[in-house]
């Protein structure tokens, strides 16, 4: 990460700023300013020197990257008061959208048109930072030894009609099939229906037997302890539970990093963060930590076991970083010193 402590760019960035203040002259200033930004060069926030608290809830798929970036937020010498809550994407906008309570929103779906609506009642205009990208992984127990491949029409009667494998296929075992399903305040859930269900939810919720839990350890220990158990989760949460789960192809294709990179995996997904300006505007700490967020996101987020952002779609979240913070006011109170 190269540093912004350059004379030549101070000088650039006072001048593009004084016609006025906060998010004035946006226009072609902010289009030259861009072009620095991707040519490679980033801010890098120094924790130390962010003052305020932040609050960030949403998405349990997304919570171990939050959580890996809050630890080295800390880490590094923040002190302030950080709130992360692990509730689901659906709670997380609406206590984002809809109440006020949060600074962020960690989200594994796009906000809908009617939480941007909420949203915009209470003068947040909806900025959508991506940060990683994600494998819904369609699991079974590790006990299940007879399915290896599934195709989006089997899923579907899975999580709908079938009672038993040898209703899916006559060649599978006639032992009940157990369902395990995330919430209905999960991205996951929205996901998961908008791909199989062409998103009409009708036919998952009447599903027989179905277990639903807003909690993924408690899906991941139903589905392992469980023969005949599906579920689905972010592929994080498989990894951390590969001893007990067994992740299946679907339509022959793993979810591997080659095939989530080049998109031929059918359930992969991007993952946000959401704010507005207006709140960094009244909370700038909230802007220095999406900064500080977005300059270690893609290593945090391998560790963590998603996919890391390309470079492309990485400079393309510093764009909105750029345009949201008022860029003049996080230089001087965060950067690093050389």
């Amino acid at each position: 990460m190269k540093s912004l402590f350059i004379v030549g760019i101070f000088i650039l960035v006072s001048g593009l700023f004084s016609c006025g203040s906060g998010h004035q002259g946006v226009g072609d200033s902010w289009d030259y300013l861009v072009n620095i930004q991707v040519s490679g060069v980033y801010p890098e926030i120094d924790p130390v020197k962010v003052k305020g608290g932040v609050i960030l809830a949403g998405s349990s798929t997304l919570h171990p990257l939050n959580e890996a970036v809050v630890q080295r937020f800390r880490d590094e010498g923040y002190t302030g008061a950080l709130t992360l809550d692990s509730i689901g994407s659906g709670a997380g906008f609406e206590r984002w959208a809809g109440k006020g309570e949060t600074d962020i929103a960690a989200a594994s779906r796009e906000i809908t048109p009617q939480e941007i609506s909420h949203a915009l009642k209470i003068n947040r205009e909806p900025l959508a930072f991506r940060v990683c990208t994600d494998a819904l992984v369609v699991a079974v127990s590790q006990l299940n030894g007879f399915v290896e491949n599934i195709t989006r029409e089997d899923i579907k009667l899975i999580f709908s009609q079938a009672r038993t494998w040898s209703q899916v296929r006559p060649e599978w075992p006639d032992i009940p099939i157990s369902v395990f399903s995330p919430g209905t305040d999960s991205g996951t859930f929205d996901y998961f229906v908008s791909k199989i269900f062409d998103g009409d939810p009708k036919s998952l919720l009447l599903s027989p037997g179905i277990q639903f839990s807003e909690d993924d350890n408690v899906l991941i220990r139903g589905v392992g302890e469980t023969e005949g158990g599906i579920g689905f989760f972010g592929y994080s949460y498989y990894l951390e539970n590969r001893s007990t789960l067994r992740a299946l192809a679907v339509e022959n294709i793993f979810p591997t990093p080659q095939t989530v990179e080049e998109g031929s995996y059918p359930l992969a997904r991007p993952l946000f963060l959401y704010t507005s300006a207006s709140v960094i505007t009244h909370r700038p700490q909230v802007g220095a930590f999406l900064g500080y967020y977005l300059s270690v996101v893609r290593e945090e987020s391998l560790q963590a076991g998603f996919f890391p952002l390309s470079e492309e779609a990485w400079e393309e979240s510093w764009k909105v970083w750029f345009k949201a913070t008022g860029w003049k006011d996080v230089a001087e109170k965060w950067l690093r010193t050389p």
